[in-house]
């Protein structure tokens, strides 16, 4: 069955990323560690980001990140991505984050919010032009 979001985002916001949460993930509360989810949300917005550079990318900045709910072990986390801007060389994607609870509550939960920024590198690592 396919996740519904709570809240509904502007089209141009795709899934781009899903992972459970795993009891490996937590910190010494028993949350989802929060590091943990910032990994997520960069693995997600570099897709994004590579896909539109057609090459590798480095993340460069996090200009916000936000958490909104905690995440449990045994969620399923889903990322949704858009970018705002294009730049010479720079991406910048905004990565909405929601967690479905897999096992006693059906409804959606928008967990986190973040707005990266990536470079599009050439073979050498140097800052390269984004092909439009």
């Amino acid at each position: 069955m396919p996740i519904e979001r709570p809240v509904p985002l502007p089209e141009e916001y795709e899934l781009t990323y899903r992972v459970a949460a795993m009891p490996a993930d937590t910190n010494y509360h028993g949350d989802i560690f929060g590091g943990w989810i910032m990994s997520q949300v960069d693995i997600a917005g570099s897709v994004l980001a590579v896909r539109e550079a057609r090459g590798r990318v480095a993340t460069v900045a996090v200009k916000e990140f936000r958490f909104i709910e905690r995440v449990l072990v045994g969620d399923l986390v889903s990322c949704y991505t858009a970018i705002s801007r294009l730049g010479h060389s720079s991406i910048t994607v905004k990565v909405e984050v929601y967690a479905s609870r897999q096992f006693d509550d059906p409804a959606v939960h928008r967990v986190a919010e973040a707005v990266l920024v990536y470079v599009a590198l050439d073979h050498e690592g140097r800052p390269r032009p984004v092909k439009r």
